[in-house]
Formats: C-alpha cells, sequence, structure tokens
C-alpha cells in the first residue's frame, strides 16, 4: 500500500501544486494527517513556532495516473485512525457564538479520542464518529474564490470549500462512504486533511473535535459520467448527498437542491415538474458548515429512489 507521510503538506488546492506521490486506478493508498492546527496547539493554548503554521493543512496532493481533466475520481474511505488526542479551540473571529459578551478568550481543550467514545464531562460521554473536514481535488485552472483579497487564480485555501471539494466540513465524509470529487487536471491532485473525531452539522463553534491521524483510501478513476460532484454515498449506501458552496447561506441551498435536480433530470424520466416536487417530498437539506466565507449545504436522498430508477452509481 502507498503511503504518503505527514511531512508532505499543502495549504491550498491548487493546480500548479506539485505530487508527492503517484497511484494507478484503483490502488489504496494511506494519508497521514495533521489536524487543523498544524499539530502545534496544545492543551495550555500554547502553540509551537505559530509563525510557521500552516491554517488546515492537507496532505499530498497525489497524482492519480490516467485521470483526465472530464473525468470524475471516486475516493472510497475504507479507514480512520487517530492519533489519540483531540482539542477544541473557541473562535473570536467566526461561527455562531464568537458575538457572545461571555466568549472573550480562545479557550483550548484536549480530549482522549484513543478509543470508542469521547468523555466531555462528568455527565456526558459520545461515541466517536470520525470524519475528514478537507478533502479534495485541484480546482478548475484560473478559477477564484471570490470572498478575499489578493487570490491568486486557481488556487484555493484548504479553508475553503468550492466545486473541486476541498473545507467541505461534511460529517457524512467518514468510514465506509464514498465520495466524487471532479478531475479538472491531469492527475486530479488528490490532497486531504482535517480530521474531526466527533462534529455536529454546522460546525457552529468553528472547530469540530480536531485530530490528527491516518485515511486509508481507494482511488479510482471514473470515465463518461456526469456525477454532480462534490457528491457522496452515505456509509451503509442508503442516502446521496450533492454538495455545495457560496458566500450567501440560500445560495448554497439552491446550488446543492438544483445540482440534485439537474442528476435526476439526465440519469432517469422525470421532468422539471415532477422532479421538483420528489426533492420537496424526499430532498433533505442539511447545513455542514457556517465557519468561514464559503457556506456548505447538502442535498440528501435515500438511495431507493436511485434503485427504482436502475441507476447504479459507478
Amino acid at each position: 500500500m502507498l503511503k504518503i507521510s505527514r511531512e508532505f503538506v499543502t495549504g491550498d488546492h491548487s493546480p500548479d501544486n506539485k505530487p508527492v506521490a503517484f497511484c494507478e486506478s484503483g490502488e489504496t493508498v494511506e494519508f497521514d494527517c495533521r489536524n487543523c492546527y498544524d499539530d502545534r496547539l496544545h492543551a495550555d493554548g500554547s502553540v509551537d513556532h505559530e509563525e510557521l503554521t500552516i491554517d488546515n493543512p492537507a496532505t499530498g496532493p497525489l497524482y492519480v495516473n490516467g485521470a483526465e481533466p472530464g473525468d470524475v475520481l471516486k475516493v472510497e474511505i475504507l479507514k480512520i485512525r487517530l492519533n489519540g488526542k483531540g482539542y477544541m479551540r473557541q473562535s473570536l473571529v467566526g461561527g455562531a457564538f464568537y458575538q457572545r459578551p461571555g466568549v472573550k478568550e480562545r479557550v483550548v481543550r484536549e480530549f482522549d479520542v484513543s478509543g470508542d467514545m469521547v468523555k466531555f464531562n462528568d455527565k456526558l460521554e459520545f461515541p466517536i464518529d470520525t470524519m475528514i473536514g478537507v478533502i479534495g481535488t485541484a480546482p478548475v485552472p484560473g478559477s477564484l474564490p471570490g470572498v478575499w483579497e489578493n487570490e491568486t487564480p486557481g488556487k484555493w485555501s484548504t479553508e475553503l470549500p468550492g466545486d473541486h471539494g476541498g473545507n467541505m466540513d461534511c460529517n457524512k465524509i467518514v468510514e465506509g462512504s464514498t465520495l466524487y470529487l471532479p478531475v479538472n487536471v491531469p492527475g486530479a491532485l488528490l490532497s486531504m486533511g482535517d480530521m474531526h473525531a466527533l462534529m455536529g452539522d454546522g460546525e457552529s463553534m468553528i472547530c469540530g473535535l480536531e485530530s490528527a491521524g491516518k485515511a486509508t483510501v481507494r482511488v479510482s478513476v471514473v470515465k463518461g459520467w456526469h456525477l454532480p460532484t462534490p457528491c457522496l454515498i452515505h456509509k451503509g449506501g442508503k442516502r446521496f448527498s450533492t454538495i455545495q458552496s457560496d458566500p450567501d447561506l440560500m445560495a448554497s441551498a439552491k446550488k446543492a437542491a438544483n445540482c440534485m435536480l439537474d442528476f435526476l433530470l439526465e440519469y432517469t424520466d422525470l421532468g422539471e415538474y415532477d422532479g421538483g416536487k420528489l426533492l420537496s417530498l424526499k430532498g433533505d437539506l442539511a447545513i455542514c458548515h457556517i465557519i468561514n466565507d464559503l457556506l456548505t449545504v447538502r442535498m440528501e436522498i435515500d438511495t431507493y429512489i436511485l434503485d427504482q430508477y436502475g441507476i447504479k452509481l459507478p
């Protein structure tokens, strides 16, 4: 199995990033990932060499031989293993709570995530449900997020989501799920990081239970399909999601819903009217995160619907 060390990280998704490893379609690859604090944050709030920190570092990128623009990259999440510790830290600039008068410091807590449960306090403990927050391919060359000043065309920070994936913070990207991403440049240039031992929809305090660890995935090149990337088959195979981002939350929701509708119109005999009615009955919108300048929403449907129309995702 090919392994990519945590020494090879990037702070952006870019067509210009040089690949750190090469693999064949269908190969299994292990990504050793730092946490979102670049493994520099400690329980006492101190940060090692903060000036050197890469925000939301992603391990990679990986070049997948045979992946060409217009293809789809299928990423099966086979295994996620954490390194034993997780961290949370209040934000003073974003999320749902930073403007509350009682939130004045970036209070840090360290958690033990070495087992199957995480203890929050003497009354509460929860099952660990590890997910990958940042996972994406290179974006379309020359594309711009359009939310930050002095952006470099084609260079998307690993703090941002987009049509290439990136910092989607979708808590359904877990062990046993399958993510489909666009191939915009030869080799796709896949990178990932920002694992969470646990995170609620919305990531309302701007962080989940941030952890480092290793993700084992199988990457395969899919040709001849028009999939609404980024899209996801959930663990267990019973749900399918489209994932979209925009500076406006309502726009994100509309984009996710319309991507799903476009997909159904292409692969079924449903028309605009009945397709819209179906999604209003059985399509569920959920907020992935509200933490930065591009907000992410997913629309979920039952794969039973796809099965009834004979749609077998590759």
